[in-house]
């Protein structure tokens, strides 16, 4: 199955894309169904007082909290849909940003060391923490939080770190 390139994503000749996503829905938060349930109550506010006594003040004010719990809900949904983790046959990339944009790259042939920790959530739920580490810093360069299926993706990297060494070793 051929993956289309996202459009901020600006390949070299002979990089493909190895594996991409974005964090697991848990990653949300309780924002979209916090604000479903106020869409609902909000709905149900409204219609009651408008069959109890017309359109009047508190109709408006159902409707008020259906709109604010929808764009409390779209604000969640948006902020996670844009944030997008790429792994590649030579690099790395974490996107993140709604309005502007952050990208963050790093060529495999800089990768130290990497790390998947997951809590007992997302060993439950299937999501977990790929950190990763470059050469020259202690410190973590870069970590795709929330990663859906995190073994996948670690040995998808392992894989193209593997390869990577092989052919700086061939030289």
């Amino acid at each position: 199955m051929a993956q289309s390139t996202p459009n901020w994503l600006h390949l070299s000749d002979g990089e493909d894309v190895v594996w991409e996503s974005r964090p697991h829905p848990v990653e949300m938060g309780l924002g979209v169904p916090a604000g479903v349930a106020l869409v609902l109550a909000g709905f149900l506010l409204a219609g009651w007082s408008a069959t109890q006594d017309g359109v009047g003040a508190l109709t408006l004010v159902g409707v008020a909290v259906s709109l604010l719990g929808l764009g409390f809900a779209l604000a969640r949904y948006v902020v996670w849909t844009s944030t997008r983790y790429v792994i590649t046959t030579s690099e790395l990339y974490k996107k993140r940003g709604v309005v502007s944009r952050d990208v963050t790259q790093f060529r495999l042939d800089r990768v130290q060391n990497t790390s998947l920790s997951q809590d007992v959530g997302g060993r439950l739920l299937g999501y977990g923490d790929l950190t990763v580490y470059t050469a020259g810093s202690g410190e973590p360069e870069l970590t795709f939080e929330r990663a859906p299926r995190p073994e996948y993706a670690t040995g998808l990297l392992n894989d193209q770190l593997e390869r990577a060494t092989r052919s700086a070793t061939e030289f």
